[in-house]
């Protein structure tokens, strides 16, 4: 009997990934939950930009519409492994869903403070009550590996469908939110995410059939404690600086050309890239690959940007982020694919809130850095930042690599 080529197992291979996704949204209740959680996922990339907007609009100062979305970005670093600790220990619809209402008012609270001309202060508390926002993306992901425990091949693509979902809300997010603020009032952006973000929770907290059973407290010692960790929590922290400061002076860019309801289509334009190389990296890609290359073709690429707004052209820009956006998706699951290998497996979510914070942090401190250098620099010039905090992460990542290589020789990034 003639053995299979190599070429007859990856296509193969290629035809049971197809499958899959039928075969996965056939388990009951996926389709229920998943809808519900694409729904308050959405509002992930609606948020930060609707108060740009608003605020910026308002106030007339990208520097405090920075500071602000940078305050709630660092409270909801704070706030996220909390949340996320106390969901794993008493589940899911008891703690996610009392939180969303809590951040949901947060939102409110900030639209009614921007449309009542509050003073700035009010601004920062109200926007710090939304960290209490779930990790919706998490929360998914926790309910496939509950379904899936036993089927690895299963997971892994419901696994590459959330990653897939992730990059779409925040390319779609963005859009929608220039679209309703600039359509129709400068507060509709927050006020739509709010409400998609309850409706998604309530809709996917009821699926009770398919939420995990809470889980014991592991004993294994902190993820921090882990060789090459820490690095890579730094290197995350400056990845999210090249988000938070990339999508301010975007926007402050936009509105400089005049043109500041287009801003959420450039901004989506990046997220389409990093999709689009995400989806090729992970049917090409492997999981080997080095972290220090990719960080290497990340802050090459972001230099585009900083080049294309020198020509004055919205149009121009929008193209160098789309390529700049391929850089993005590799480098984090790359990254992501370290943290996994070097996180105790009774940590590994410890060890992924970890990085998540980090990356929340850094987007907090980009944020502010880009509202700062938007108001002090030429609009065009402000695209140094995301450049620099991209050039940093190369820095930490090349580091780690000497430090890991000095430990033990044989090991590779």
């Amino acid at each position: 009997m003639p053995q299979p080529t190599t070429q007859d197992r990856r296509i193969r291979e290629r035809t049971t990934r197809l499958s899959g996704y039928r075969r996965l949204f056939g388990l009951p209740g996926a389709r229920a939950f998943t809808t519900g959680n694409l729904l308050a996922r959405l509002p992930t990339g609606m948020f930060s930009v609707s108060a740009v907007v608003m605020i910026a609009g308002s106030r007339g100062s990208y520097a405090l519409a920075g500071a602000v979305t940078a305050t709630g970005l660092a409270a909801t670093a704070l706030a996220g492994p909390f949340v996320a600790r106390l969901v794993d220990r008493h589940g899911q619809a008891r703690i996610a869903l009392p939180a969303t209402v809590v951040a949901v008012l947060g939102s409110l609270a900030l639209l009614l403070c921007v449309r009542c001309d509050a003073p700035d202060w009010t601004l920062f508390a109200a926007y710090a009550a939304t960290a209490t926002t779930p990790n919706t993306g998490g929360l998914s992901r926790a309910r496939w590996a509950h379904l899936l425990r036993d089927d690895p091949g299963a997971l892994h693509t419901a696994n590459a469908f959330e990653q897939a979902a992730d990059e779409l809300c925040f390319m779609l997010g963005p859009v929608l939110a220039s679209f309703l603020t600039g359509t129709f009032f400068p507060e509709a952006g927050t006020l739509t995410g709010a409400v998609l973000l309850l409706a998604g929770m309530l809709l996917f907290t009821a699926q009770r059939a398919t939420e995990p059973p809470p889980t014991a407290r592991s004993q294994a010692p902190s993820p921090l404690r882990s060789p090459g960790i820490p690095a890579l929590l730094v290197c995350f922290t400056a990845t999210g600086a090249v988000f938070g400061s990339m999508e301010v002076v975007t926007i402050a860019y936009a509105d400089a050309q005049g043109h500041r309801a287009a801003a959420g289509a450039v901004l989506a334009l990046q997220a389409a890239g990093s999709c689009a190389a995400g989806l090729a990296y992970g049917a090409y890609g492997t999981d080997r690959a080095r972290l220090v290359g990719c960080l290497a073709a990340m802050a090459s690429l972001m230099t585009l940007p900083w080049a294309a707004a020198g020509t004055g052209s919205l149009v121009v820009l929008a193209g160098a982020l789309l390529v700049a956006g391929m850089a993005t998706a590799p480098t984090m699951v790359t990254a992501m694919a370290l943290v996994q290998r070097r996180t105790p497996a009774g940590r590994l979510n410890e060890g992924m809130g970890l990085m998540v914070t980090g990356l929340l942090a850094g987007i907090a401190c980009g944020s502010a850095t880009g509202g700062w250098a938007t108001e002090r620099l030429s609009p065009g010039t402000a695209f140094a930042v995301p450049a620099a905090a991209a050039f940093l992460a190369l820095l930490v990542g090349a580091a780690g690599v000497r430090e890991r290589a000095w430990r033990r020789p044989r090991h590779q990034e």
